[in-house]
């Protein structure tokens, strides 16, 4: 039946994303908040298309103590899911990306339009200092930075590498970072089609004030997305039937 829904799922959401993908090109020339609530409403159409069609819900909890920004979203990274609900949830962000995203036609241009804050892996140091550039650019406007400092999605209960990407954005901007945990791989598992029915728990974490010596927010920001994490997940696992098994 999962597999059903899902095949679903991603026939009326590839359908609806080109509609809006081609409607909303006219906005492209437009202030780029105009852009920005249009891809929040795709996005936010999306999570209704996934409850409505798998039983793929999800429940947000700790935005509401969340400080007004601008801040720093430092979130863990599992599955798909996060990349299209953050932005629908959250309040409006510049997320770094990987800069080859950019060169996808009609996505790359929505996402430069956006304003989103792009890093090429091969340049190394330079490439930390134009993201810094980038994020301090748009930090000035009044936008948050979203960054998922393990750089890549990982199985529910992995811990990978967190990338000194976001101690530099945390030291040079000097801005609060909220810790971000979730447990969204137990049910889009990544490099899957297959959407499993449940509800994803996405949970703001109390914020790291700026100041701290980088290997103590390294520290701290790793213990709490991961300690949070974990318990999310061991929380969810109750919940699914055998029939259905994590990832």
């Amino acid at each position: 039946m999962a597999f059903f829904r899902s095949t679903v799922f991603w026939i009326a959401a590839t359908l609806f994303t080109l509609g809006i993908a081609i409607a909303a090109l006219p906005t492209l020339f437009f202030h780029r908040d105009v852009t920005y609530r249009w891809c929040r409403f795709w996005a936010r159409s999306l999570l209704w298309l996934m409850r409505a069609v798998c039983g793929l819900d999800y429940r947000v909890v700790g935005l509401a103590a969340v400080p007004p920004g601008p801040l720093i979203f430092a979130l863990k990274h599992q599955s798909a899911w996060e990349t299209i609900a953050f932005p629908a949830l959250a309040p409006p962000i510049s997320g770094v990306l990987k800069r080859e995203l950019l060169m996808i036609p009609v996505y790359g241009w929505y996402m430069r339009r956006l304003g989103m804050v792009p890093i090429d892996r091969r340049a190394a140091g330079a490439a930390i200092r134009e993201m810094l550039r980038r994020a301090k650019d748009e930090a000035a406007r009044g936008r948050s930075i979203m960054i998922m400092p393990e750089g890549t999605r990982l199985p529910p209960g992995r811990t990978g590498r967190y990338h000194p990407g976001v101690a530099a954005l945390y030291t040079v901007l000097g801005l609060p970072v909220v810790p971000v945990a979730l447990n969204s791989g137990l049910y889009w598992s990544r490099r899957s089609l297959l959407l499993r029915p449940g509800t994803v728990t996405m949970e703001f974490l109390l914020p790291l004030a700026p100041g701290l010596e980088r290997k103590e927010f390294m520290s701290q920001l790793q213990e709490r997305i991961e300690t949070a994490a974990e318990r999310l997940r061991l929380e969810a696992l109750k919940q699914i039937a055998p029939a259905e098994p994590a990832a």
